[in-house]
């Protein structure tokens, strides 16, 4: 997984009216922590973070006077309304380290004939290296039919990466299509609603 460069300032003002004073600059108020060290508070450019939180376990590198880190994103505030960035806390990370992240689950392919895709878990939780986080992880059911199932173990995780969830979680099955109603349901209500009229 690729880098973003990030812009950082060191910031020892506090509480709400710095941090709206620093929003107005269209900057984003952000806390990094980690690694049994004093969290440093960090002033953001907005635009760029935003951009850069679109990325799922965005690897964010934040460079500037006194600030030379790696983190990943992990709590973002946004305002509720206009849907700007109110705050964020980045997790301080190291090169070869594992974290644990969620990571999308894809679908891909048709099942046979009617038969459709039930998919309780959008998401995994796995472990993986911090600067190799994977983007997500497919599963093909192409030609697959009613009763297929696949769990958290049946995954085909890049190498690597270890589940961190439970294994028996059920993440997909292929199911037969709902239908109207049973078959011969509605002749029975027409003989019946004939049989009502005489």
């Amino acid at each position: 997984m690729s880098e973003v460069r990030i812009a950082a300032e060191l910031r020892n003002e506090f509480g709400k009216g710095a941090a709206r004073k620093i929003r107005r600059a269209n900057k984003v108020p952000a806390v990094l922590y980690g690694h049994g060290t004093e969290p440093k508070h960090l002033t953001l450019p907005g635009h760029e973070l935003l951009l850069a939180l679109r990325t799922p376990n965005v690897l964010i590198r934040l460079q500037g006077e006194g600030v030379d880190e790696i983190a990943l994103p992990k709590g973002v505030q946004r305002d509720p309304i206009k849907g700007f960035l109110e705050h964020v806390d980045l997790l301080l990370v190291k090169r070869g380290e594992k974290v644990t992240v969620e990571i999308p689950v894809t679908v891909v392919g048709d099942p046979i004939g009617s038969a459709i895709v039930e998919q309780p878990l959008n998401t995994i939780s796995v472990e993986a290296e911090a600067t190799h986080i994977p983007t997500g992880v497919e599963v093909d059911v192409n030609g697959q039919d009613a009763g297929y199932t696949v769990h958290a173990s049946d995954l085909k995780l890049p190498s690597g990466t270890t589940l961190a969830g439970d294994p028996e979680a059920l993440v997909l099955h292929v199911i037969a299509a709902p239908t109207a109603g049973l078959p011969g349901e509605g002749e029975a209500a027409e003989g019946e609603s004939a049989e009502a009229a005489e």
